[in-house]
């Protein structure tokens, strides 16, 4: 049995990347082996890669510690592209796919923003609201994934208000997990039955790791 794979992933490269700021970019050297052996040197949430628990909150599990059975599975493709710059991503704009949400479902949010990648307007993705989040959660969600910077709206720390829960900590203060600048999810939209892996690389007591991501219809 053969299956249609679709690359959710951007690739790693030390140009043309979209980078958190002030995160280490991604670079790489060939060492004086006499074998091709390259040396690499990356954040761990630069690229397509895992937000583990432990990224916002304190006692959160690692991401050599996830169960990997909640990473890989059903999942519903949520279509938002019409959405512009910095604009709110609501449960308005969700609950319509709510009787295909549940426990073990991965949502991905699909705003088309990976066209900007590499580019000053990636920052300038839709957000979803955290109180969208806490429906998706409250409804057994606990694995979302977007095709932006992350979830949340871009914003310096002088910008955050006092008291602000961010949609980060909705996901991952309920034991959940976000997968961030993916790519592709446009291809997952038309599927009627879309499985996803969202595996990542296992490093010891680490908060993020990147992941090769992918969908196929089963």
């Amino acid at each position: 049995m053969t299956f249609r794979i679709i690359d959710l992933s951007h690739t790693l490269n030390a140009t043309g990347m979209s980078i958190w700021p002030g995160h280490p970019s991604f670079s790489s050297y060939k060492l004086p082996d006499k074998r091709n052996v390259t040396a690499l040197s990356f954040g761990s949430h630069t690229g397509t890669h895992l937000d583990a628990p432990s990224h916002f909150i304190a006692d959160g599990l690692a991401i050599d510690q996830l169960d990997l059975q909640r990473l890989f599975g059903r999942a519903v493709a949520v279509d938002v592209r019409g959405k512009d710059a910095r604009e709110r991503i609501g449960w308005e704009d969700i609950k319509g796919y709510e009787e295909k949400l549940g426990e073990g479902v991965i949502v991905l949010i699909c705003t088309g923003w990976s066209r900007y990648w590499g580019t000053d307007k990636y920052r300038d993705h839709p957000f979803l609201d955290p109180d969208a989040a806490t429906k998706l959660v409250e409804r057994g969600v606990r694995v979302i994934g977007v095709d932006t910077l992350g979830p949340d709206e871009m914003r310096v720390e002088e910008e955050v208000e006092a008291g602000w829960v961010s949609t980060h900590e909705v996901i991952l203060g309920a034991g959940g997990m976000i997968a961030e600048n993916l790519r592709g999810v446009e291809e997952v939209i038309g599927m009627e039955r879309p499985i996803v892996s969202l595996l990542p690389v296992k490093i010891g007591g680490c908060d993020g790791a990147p992941i090769r991501a992918i969908a196929f219809e089963a």
